[in-house]
């Protein structure tokens, strides 16, 4: 028989969208000669509904939604993720339409409630399998977190199952793919049932799915192997002896799975949201330079606005560096001095200043200026200040609020420094774009004369190594240490790392690539006296 995998793009909530596009692929599929059509976790109503699952006109609207969308559908079987309200309880449900009606259901068993997940707080667990037959072969059911513990994959085994289907809306971060590969593995290895993976693509606030759904067989060989970061309908044949295959796509490197991740984040924040188009500020420095071309990538470069707003300390080469950049992609660019501005404000604050040097404040002002000017465009206009700041930056506080943090995305929140550089390299291999001296010269937020990053952090491999075992893999200081960095840096860093949270708490919502964002993954209290020394 043949099997298709509907890799699609949800939008939250639009069940009369994501009804339509579920039918619009079934209807592919059918033409393709495919029995069975199998849809991500939650594909009706997108995913994750937060607390629109406390409300209960939510799953009356998605059980008209699945009733409607069952009467609909052409002559072939369909699994669509739902919610489910029944009896009192409330699942993260999967079920078999077919003939017309809803022919059997499925409730997660597994409820996830770390990283970016609440699902304790929303749903109940099931606890029964569920084995369909189909064309003479018997498909079981789980839905994503289900296949990270091995009972419910032995319960649909014990029930009959030969083969497995698992619906999913698993979010991208680097090295995820290889995650999901090696526990379907474990799965496989104590089920010997085959397993066909279907995942959901694009996204969701800070969240991306990237796809990449996948077939695996009784052996543990990857036998089919979705695109990743674009829907797509995958056509598999299950062959008489039980065995799923199809088309292998190609594995792309980090470098560009990122960049693809990062430019469906903003197309689908951007788009989703309805707004006309972005605007930026330009600063001569790598981090603007990146999101300036992740922006064009993403939304086509009509609907980007770039505006750089130099100071009296901005070189004069990252004027010429960014005029060559906007020139290169072609987007709309303005240069609004903001020295008689800050002169406007030091004027007035003149009195209230009188004996005290020149420090950050000074420095703030100029950050604050750029912020107001920017926000009074996209007030104007309507487009969404993206915001340029990368982890490693948000991670030790230096940013300014109401500065360069305004803004109502964040592209590279969850990109350390050394990351933005292998993005900006991986960049220019698909044609120029970026500035070789941009990604070449010390960065420097060209607030004061002379200034450099470096000035007082330590060099960004060695900043970024001890976030990455600090805030992602939550290492202890002397863990870190007997790495081999030095006891004044890590500990240095974890200082800023604390201070800075009232910052974070602030800051535009960003995009996640890693396992540890500064998003619903990191809760830490602003207000607290613990100090790290263990």
């Amino acid at each position: 028989m043949k099997l298709a995998i509907a890799q699609i793009n949800c939008l939250l909530g639009d069940l009369p969208g994501n009804s339509a596009r579920i039918l619009q692929y079934a209807e592919q599929a059918e033409r393709q000669g495919a029995s069975l059509l199998l849809t991500p976790e939650l594909s009706l109503c997108g995913y994750p509904p937060e607390d629109l699952l406390l409300r209960d006109g939510f799953y009356r609207a998605c059980a008209q939604a699945l009733d409607d969308l069952a009467a609909r559908l052409p002559d072939i079987a369909v699994v669509v993720g739902h919610p489910l309200e029944r009896d009192g309880a409330r699942y993260n449900a999967a079920s078999l339409l077919r003939g017309g009606r809803i022919a059997a259901t499925y409730l997660k068993h597994e409820l996830p409630n770390y990283s970016v997940f609440d699902e304790e707080r929303y749903f109940d667990h099931g606890a029964e399998p569920c084995v369909f037959e189909l064309d003479g072969i018997r498909f079981g059911l789980n839905i994503c977190a289900d296949v990270w513990e091995p009972e419910a994959a032995r319960m649909a085994r014990d029930a009959g199952a030969q083969v497995l289907l698992v619906l999913n809306a698993s979010p991208y971060a680097m090295g995820k793919q290889d995650s999901r590969l090696d526990v379907i593995r474990d799965r496989i290895d104590e089920t010997g049932m085959a397993v066909v993976y279907a995942n959901m693509v694009g996204g969701q606030d800070e969240v991306v799915f990237d796809g990449n759904s996948f077939a695996m067989d009784a052996d543990g060989k990857l036998t089919a192997q979705g695109v990743g970061f674009d829907e797509q309908l995958l056509l598999l044949e299950i062959r008489d002896d039980l065995q799923p295959a199809g088309e292998l796509a190609d594995i792309p490197c980090e470098e560009a799975e990122v960049y693809r991740a990062l430019c469906l984040g903003v197309r689908d924040y951007i788009g989703k949201s309805r707004f006309p188009g972005v605007l930026l500020g330009m600063s001569g420095g790598i981090d603007s330079a990146l999101t300036l071309a992740i922006a064009v990538d993403a939304l086509g470069a009509d609907k980007v606005h770039a505006v750089m707003m130099p100071s009296d300390y901005t070189a004069e080469i990252s004027l010429i560096d960014s005029r060559e950049m906007v020139a290169t992609l072609g987007v709309r660019y303005d240069e609004f001095p903001i020295a008689p501005m800050l002169q406007g404000y030091m004027d007035t604050l003149q009195a209230s200043f009188a004996g005290r040097a020149l420090d950050t404040t000074e420095e703030n002002l100029q950050a604050r200026i750029r912020g107001t000017l920017l926000m009074a465009l996209s007030n104007k206009f309507g487009s969404l200040v993206l915001t340029t700041g990368n982890k490693s930056e948000m991670a030790v506080g230096y940013a300014t609020l109401y500065g360069d943090m305004a803004g109502g995305f964040a592209v590279l929140k969850d990109v350390c420094k050394t990351l933005v550089y292998r993005l900006a390299r991986y960049r220019n291999t698909l044609g120029p774009t970026i500035p070789e001296r941009i990604i070449t010269r010390p960065p420097s937020a060209e607030l004061r004369p002379d200034q450099t990053d470096q000035d007082s952090l330590p060099p960004y491999d060695v900043l970024d190594a001890i976030l990455g075992y600090y805030v992602e893999q939550d290492m202890a200081i002397p863990e870190i240490v007997a790495r081999g960095y030095a006891e004044a840096d890590v500990r240095r860093v974890v200082h800023l790392i604390r201070i800075s949270e009232y910052k974070r708490r602030q800051s535009a919502v960003g995009i996640r690539v890693t396992e540890r964002g500064f998003g619903k993954d990191w809760r830490y209290p602003i207000t607290v006296r613990y100090q790290d020394a263990y």
